[in-house]
């Protein structure tokens, strides 16, 4: 199999997967709309929305460009493919516990049923918001997987702001709408 393949085979799968999520999400959006939720301004839904598949789709380019060993020098490119591979498996895990937590309540929007008490469950027991963790997760090891030394760490220091942002707007709204 060469680079360019794999390369293309994890961008392609993690998209895929993605778009997979994107279903579960609005089906439980339609069902939280329906049942009074709402959702905060400012959310940032949209950047969100685009920045992932951008930065993903960026990290793939940058990888068919350079082989995988040369992304971080003297180190072999199985073993960085691999580790990046067992990031992102851990990543998934971690996300979809916290899929399993929230139940009919997850989605890729910030949507509060007023009234509706916190979820306390599964790794929310631990950290308040274990999705968005595993989400920077999910890019590190993807960035690993594609060799995109500069996309990567550039992407997920970006996408960590972002997402630090939205934490406190969904802190906020959880709050508001309690």
């Amino acid at each position: 199999m060469t680079h360019a393949t794999v390369v293309a085979g994890v961008v392609a799968v993690i998209l895929g997967v993605t778009l997979a999520e994107a279903r579960v999400s609005r089906a439980n959006e339609r069902a939280l709309l329906a049942r009074g939720a709402r959702g905060p301004r400012g959310d940032l839904f949209a950047l969100v929305a685009v920045l992932y598949p951008v930065l993903l789709i960026g990290m793939g380019l940058e990888g068919l460009q350079r082989p995988v060993r040369a992304s971080v020098p003297n180190e072999p490119a199985p073993a960085w493919f691999l580790s990046g591979a067992l990031l992102f498996a851990a990543s998934k895990a971690l996300k979809y516990w916290a899929i399993a937590a929230l139940g009919a309540r997850w989605t890729f929007r910030i949507l509060v049923v007023p009234g509706a008490p916190p979820v306390r469950t599964g790794p929310y027991r631990f950290v308040a918001h274990p999705n968005f963790i595993a989400v920077i997760g999910e890019l590190a090891g993807a960035a690993m997987m594609c060799g995109a030394l500069i996309t990567g760490t550039a992407g997920v220091g970006v996408y960590s702001l972002v997402l630090w942002r939205r934490a406190r707007i969904e802190q906020q709204a959880l709050k508001e709408y309690a």
